[in-house]
């Protein structure tokens, strides 16, 4: 009988809170922003979507997935209202919406609700010193309780990659539920890196020197991806970014029928219109790199492959060629890495060769990448590679790293022509570099018109399509 006790006590409090949290939320559903729920003149019931985005005025290719999506649906279903859950409660409804205008050239059809959290901490990383990805796991959890106490909507999105919050809306809320995921939070990548003992920006050098802390490490990566997996496989429309991404949720979620690539939409047309200026008119030419200074996009390798690639130039082909580090800087973090970068620029010899354009209006950019000849992008397993398919659509020949969404996806030939080039050295690098300098003018306006056309794959209205045929089974 005790034992039947211990047994049966943990199970009854399970019950007990899920009925709990049911009724308190059936309870939101009737009462927080009811008039979403009225029925339209014409007699057809409103449908509510959800989308959950912590971040939503960050302003970067995420939130342009997250705001093209809301107008595709509010363009096509006239009966739904879109509601934002949002962390930036230092910005107001008004500000969020001017921000998506002007970052973006995206006009709503329609006005949309904002549920503002004041949890967002708790997905942070600097919250979780250790153990981070799962801190931040749950840490979404919490935060997306405290969404879904704010308001239940008839279809839940997860538009930003917290997979956990997943089934707190499919079975508590009794949602409709499906995900965008821009990058898996675990890949087989991260597990083989950690069972090889391979340093890397996200696993730290004593850890990989350390063979007890390794299969330690291990060990929790393999029972958080299979959390993971068990999280993510309750989205009933599950859309990936690329290619790369598709492979690493098919394997660590197991519900390959329910998930589709839907490319994210890119600003093509206006870096298309940009006049592709003849290498010959240009004073300079000028290698481009556009990402943020975040320590995965390695921007050192960048520079190194830069300096080794002047080491094979003529003296006066030198100072003829630089390098340009296009990107935000968003915090002291950034400001640090960008130190650190001009640190290594002045011991290599190459200072006065390299420029760094921080935090541009979208106006400057598009001027710097029209008077550039070549677009370098050098992070290891990009999971897309917004900034690649920019330069390509300016016009530039993009050298990017052999791995991820630019190798599988991007930098593919197009009709049979080449659109760019893949390296992952230094030497690879450079000497991808010197070929393109050495080409003729022919030769490279064939691959750049080649590159133009190819990123229509990847515009606002093929997006557009894509996202609404993966979620149109959420409407039926």
């Amino acid at each position: 009988m005790l034992l039947l006790c211990v047994i049966a006590s943990p199970i009854l409090m399970a019950v007990l809170l899920y009925l709990a949290v049911c009724r308190k939320v059936d309870k939101v559903r009737q009462t927080k922003l009811s008039h979403l729920r009225q029925l339209a003149p014409d007699g057809i019931k409103p449908v509510t979507v959800g989308f959950f985005h912590p971040y939503c005025n960050a302003g970067g290719g995420g939130e342009r997935v997250l705001w093209c999506a809301v107008r595709a649906l509010q363009q096509k279903y006239p009966h739904i209202n879109c509601v934002v859950y949002s962390g930036d409660t230092d910005a107001t409804h008004e500000q969020i919406i001017q921000k998506a205008r002007q970052r973006f050239s995206i006009i709503l059809p329609r006005p949309v609700e904002f549920v503002f959290l004041r949890q967002r901490w708790l997905v942070e990383a600097k919250t979780y010193p250790y153990l981070t990805l799962l801190g931040q796991s749950i840490g979404s959890m919490v935060l997306g309780m405290e969404a879904l106490f704010s308001f239940v909507p008839d279809v839940y999105i997860d538009s930003m990659g917290y997979a956990f919050t997943l089934p707190l809306f499919r079975f508590f809320g009794k949602c409709h539920v499906a995900c965008y995921t821009h990058y898996p939070t675990i890949s087989t990548d991260m597990l083989s890196m950690v069972a090889q003992r391979t340093a890397s920006y996200n696993n730290a050098g004593f850890v990989a020197r350390n063979p007890v802390l390794s299969k330690f490490k291990l060990a929790y990566y393999k029972l958080f991806a299979f959390m993971y997996g068990v999280m993510g496989a309750r989205s009933e429309v599950i859309m990936v970014n690329s290619s790369w991404t598709y492979g690493h949720i098919k394997d660590i979620w197991g519900v390959p029928d329910r998930t589709s690539i839907v490319y994210p939409p890119c600003d093509t047309k206006e870096f298309t219109s940009l006049k592709i200026i003849p290498d010959e008119e240009k004073e300079t030419k000028i290698v481009a790199s556009v990402a943020q200074f975040r320590p995965e996009k390695d921007h050192a390798l960048q520079v190194k492959s830069f300096a080794k690639l002047l080491t094979k130039l003529a003296s006066e082909e030198r100072d003829n060629v630089r390098l340009e580090l296009i990107g935000g800087c968003r915090n002291e973090g950034d400001e640090s890495r960008v130190e650190a970068l001009r640190k290594l620029c002045k011991d290599l010899g190459v200072e006065q060769s390299v420029d760094f354009i921080l935090n541009i209006p979208f106006d400057d950019l598009k001027a710097h990448l029209a008077g550039a000849t070549i677009g370098i992008h050098t992070m290891w397993n990009e999971h897309f590679g917004i900034g690649v398919v920019e330069c390509l659509a300016a016009g530039n020949i993009v050298i990017a790293h052999n791995s991820g969404g630019p190798k599988m996806d991007i930098v593919v030939p197009y009709e049979d022509q080449p659109t760019g080039f893949l390296a992952d050295t230094e030497e690879g690098y450079a000497d991808a570099m010197l070929k393109v300098l050495r080409m003729t003018t022919a030769e490279r306006m064939k691959i750049r018109e080649a590159a133009r056309k190819s990123v229509s794959r990847f515009s606002e209205s093929e997006f557009d399509q894509a996202f609404l045929a993966a979620a149109e089974p959420l409407f039926l």
